[in-house]
């Protein structure tokens, strides 16, 4: 949980207030108890803050309160996330939705740290940058594809490898889209290296 816990933070106090819930709702579909009201609520937290940015007022209002209902019952540092200063912003947001013409949303912080996308190890960029691409104009399948040989560099104990290094600078932005060109490019020439070895084995 805690690679998508802080992958979704990150995307979220980027600016990606609408793609943040992504990095978050799967593991929110397989939980139960606290933890299921956690995420449950920041999804909503993210919502109410997509609307009230888009001035979609009423949208906001009641996202605002539901999420503050599944977030009441949370110590104010649950799971190491500022939840008490969420429920506090939910309760203003849903007070005078507005108010985020006139001030920043509130960043969301983890272990006392306002998380940024830099901050972020390899299994969080690793859920962001699939959020990302889901969320551009990118090809997914590919991206899920560098991830996958990410991981098996990491596994294998190489100490070094581009698809860690490329997976993490297209996660964190900047050159996204040049970032995403060599990431493909890496990975055609691993595929078409993999499939010429599995071919030595055929009959």
């Amino acid at each position: 949980m805690r690679d998508h816990l802080r992958a979704g933070i990150a995307i979220y106090n980027a600016g990606n207030h609408h793609a943040a819930h992504d990095a978050w709702e799967e593991r929110w579909l397989d939980l139960a108890g606290d933890d299921e009201r956690f995420l449950h609520g920041l999804i909503q937290f993210t919502a109410a803050v997509h609307h009230a940015r888009n001035r979609n007022w009423p949208g906001t209002t009641g996202l605002a309160e539901t999420a503050r209902e599944y977030l009441t019952p949370l110590s104010s540092e649950y799971r190491d996330v500022n939840v008490g200063e969420v429920r506090d912003s939910l309760a203003a947001l849903h007070a005078d939705p507005e108010r985020i013409e006139r001030a920043p949303p509130l960043a969301l912080t983890h272990e006392g740290r306002e998380l940024a996308l830099a901050d972020l190890d390899f299994g969080a960029s690793a859920v962001a940058a699939a959020v990302f691409a889901e969320h551009g104009d990118y090809d997914e399948a590919m991206v899920e594809r560098a991830i996958g040989y990410a991981r098996a560099d990491l596994d294998a104990g190489r100490a070094t490898s581009p698809f860690v290094t490329l997976v993490m600078d297209f996660a964190r932005g900047g050159n996204r889209a040049i970032v995403h060109q060599r990431l493909a490019e890496h990975t055609d020439r691993r595929t078409a290296r993999e499939r010429s070895v599995d071919g030595l084995f055929e009959t």
